[in-house]
């Protein structure tokens, strides 16, 4: 997968957001005696959300053209619980639009085999589908998702795998300095920033909530959402999502006018999965089950137990 098409070796907006990710996390933690533990807590939980999506570019090549330039831009583990290598692995699997949702193939999707759904108990296919409302995604999404991701991977190392084993060394090593200063330096008590962490999660999952959807063609699985507000920002335009999916190789500002100069056709490519704002989202799904949580398009079994349209 080719990841930058820019002609600029470095992309200076991105080198810009990474500089507004650490100033915020030095100002939300360093001085949070004089700013209050309340406003602290705003400005870190906004700060690690945007080094979420800071991290997302990078793992796409951004901003540098060198990959351990880049990789070294995200090497203090800020979010404190997921390991860079594995959410640049698991991520860039799930780039295989021809498996976008598929419950087996798709890191990333929140759908069930149906198989497994009818023997889970009453209480677990309620807790999962209030997991399909946006309110319930924020509020136990990242538990849910956070879960999955490590259940994957603690099977993955019963097998001997040795980059997850070096995607977790990696990690350990970036949160020393992260853990350092929050001892020595900071002034936010360790409880709010563990408060902060899980609540960049949850906006996060504002994000992630709608990006993909089951059906049949994989064109028509991935999301528009046409918001110019504060969340796009700090999701760095990724809203857009399909045009992502379409080029994953555009940093985060070209979005905005890629989709511009093709909104028509995009959207009859993703068959009108579109909408106007993460508001237009919240009035429709904070209640309400955006879809099933099984996968009840893909039925058809294959080998291992997985299953595929």
């Amino acid at each position: 997968m080719t990841h930058t098409t820019t002609s600029s070796a470095i992309e200076w907006p991105t080198l810009l957001i990474c500089a507004l990710c650490y100033g915020g996390f030095i100002l939300s933690t360093a001085f949070a005696d004089d700013l209050g533990l309340l406003l602290s807590a705003v400005i870190l939980t906004v700060t690690l959300t945007l080094y979420s999506s800071f991290s997302h570019e990078v793992l796409h090549g951004h901003p540098f053209r060198n990959e351990a330039a880049n990789t070294a831009l995200v090497f203090p583990a800020l979010g404190l619980l997921v390991p860079y290598h594995r959410f640049r692995d698991t991520h860039l699997a799930h780039h295989h639009d021809p498996s976008l949702t598929d419950p087996y193939d798709d890191p990333e999707s929140n759908y069930i085999d149906p198989a497994v759904w009818v023997r889970w108990s009453r209480l677990r296919q309620g807790i999962y589908n209030w997991n399909n409302t946006l309110l319930g995604r924020m509020m136990i999404g990242p538990v849910i998702g956070l879960g999955t991701f490590y259940c994957a991977d603690a099977r993955a190392l019963r097998t001997g795998d040795r980059r997850i084993v070096a995607a977790y060394l990696f990690h350990l090593a970036g949160l020393v300095p992260v853990i350092l200063w929050l001892v020595w330096i900071s002034d936010i008590p360790f409880w709010l920033y563990a408060v902060a962490v899980y609540g960049s999660h949850s906006i996060l999952k504002i994000r992630t909530f709608l990006e993909h959807r089951a059906h049949d063609k994989a064109r028509c699985r991935t999301v528009i959402i046409e918001d110019r507000g504060l969340l796009s920002y700090l999701f760095l335009k990724n809203n857009l999502h399909a045009v992502h999916h379409a080029s994953p190789n555009l940093p985060w500002y070209a979005l905005p006018d890629a989709y511009a100069a093709r909104r028509d056709a995009i959207l009859v490519r993703n068959g009108g999965y579109a909408f106007r704002s993460y508001l237009e989202i919240a009035r429709l799904f904070l209640f309400t089950a955006k879809d099933p949580v099984p996968h009840l398009l893909r039925q058809t079994p294959k080998v291992g137990g997985r299953f595929r349209a």
